[in-house]
């Protein structure tokens, strides 16, 4: 599956319409997958420094998320402890603004639930951003990504397998909201941290 994701074309040769006909540059798919990680980091979609190096958060965005994980780039990039697998796999593009665009559409259609089924021993699923909280949570995810992550509780303590943690995304842009939220640091990030430390010991 690994090699099938990194050979899609999809958005590049069938896309799904909507803001641009098909993706703007040639595709590279950026995703880890994995036998034995317990941990799965599902993000919104590469940036345009992913999709450079083709290495997942291999960004500013990507050092926070280390920061608020509690561990060092080994540990992330180690397969057997995480798996990176975004809603969409290829870096989208740019809006008119300069901000990236959301998750291409034909991406999650095609490949999300063989992904998740292909990891059947994933036991915690970071939910990072709106977009993948919105697949991984469905009609239990709250009307605004803020009102979401407010009430993680409800979803990490729920009595399913796998569970999930909804999370903002650690983008710099965010400074401001991580501002406003106190609690997300408070709160939040040190049982997330604490739960890392457990999954991938």
């Amino acid at each position: 599956m690994q090699a099938a994701i990194a050979g899609c074309r999809l958005c590049r040769d069938k896309p799904a319409g909507g803001p641009q006909p098909c993706l703007p540059h040639e595709p590279r798919p950026v995703a880890y997958l994995s036998r034995t990680a317990r941990i799965l980091i599902a993000g919104q979609a590469p940036g345009l420094r992913v999709h450079e190096t083709g290495v997942p958060f291999n960004d500013a965005s990507g050092d926070r998320l280390r920061l608020w994980l509690g561990v060092d780039r080994d540990q992330f990039y180690d397969r057997s402890r995480f798996a990176i697998a975004p809603l969409g796999f290829c870096f989208p593009g740019y809006n008119a603004e300069g901000h990236d665009l959301p998750p291409r559409r034909e991406c999650a259609p095609q490949w999300r639930q063989q992904v998740m089924d292909a990891m059947p021993q994933i036991e915690l699923i970071l939910a990072i951003g709106q977009y993948a909280q919105a697949w991984h949570l469905g009609n239990r995810r709250r009307k605004t990504m803020t009102e979401t992550v407010c009430h993680w509780r409800d979803y990490l303590l729920a009595n399913e397998s796998p569970r999930c943690l909804p999370l903002p995304h650690p983008s710099w842009r965010n400074t401001g909201w991580l501002k406003r939220h106190p609690w997300f640091e408070e709160e939040v990030l040190p049982v997330l941290r604490a739960q890392v430390s457990l999954l991938i010991a």
